[in-house]
């Protein structure tokens, strides 16, 4: 399986990736980061005990800064909700949208499972957390990205 270290003013959160269960979120997800996409990108939205998102650009950006939440990559792609890693545990990486088929470049982790089954084959689950996942509790709204390092295995 292929690896990302995800690399924030926090500390770094090592991921494992969903290969089997979602190919073509996690390679959209990997050749966004290996473009530099997400570099600069903050965690516009932090919810205690239920996610942490980040991957709009518009948040880059101070003068698009009230727009953040609101970007993409330019393009969108489908939802993959049918493998078996489809549940929304701690430190599951998941693709959000504006409603089914329309993800790109946003995602989000969650904190815990406590508020997330309405999430399960709902959202595109494409990772986990493996390393650091404590670091998804020390994220606040407005923390960066420094950048995500691809790590192939």
């Amino acid at each position: 399986m292929s690896k990302a270290i995800i690399k924030t003013d926090k500390g770094n959160m090592t991921v494992q990736f969903y290969d089997q269960d979602a190919p073509n979120t996690v390679a959209n997800f990997k050749k966004l980061a290996s473009e530099g996409f997400y570099d600069g990108i903050t965690f516009h939205r932090v919810i205690a005990d239920f996610v942490i998102q980040g991957g709009c650009p518009n948040s880059k950006d101070p003068s698009k800064a009230h727009l953040a939440g609101t970007g993409g990559p330019g393009y969108k792609i489908d939802c993959e909700l049918t493998g078996e890693n489809q549940f929304h545990d701690r430190g599951v990486l998941s693709m959000a949208h504006a409603g089914r088929n329309t993800g790109g470049s946003q995602f989000f982790v969650c904190h815990s499972r406590t508020n997330t089954a309405h999430l399960d084959r709902n959202h595109t689950c494409f990772g986990k957390v493996i390393e650091n996942v404590d670091i998804v509790d020390d994220i606040k709204q407005g923390d960066k990205i420094i950048g995500i390092e691809v790590i192939e295995d």
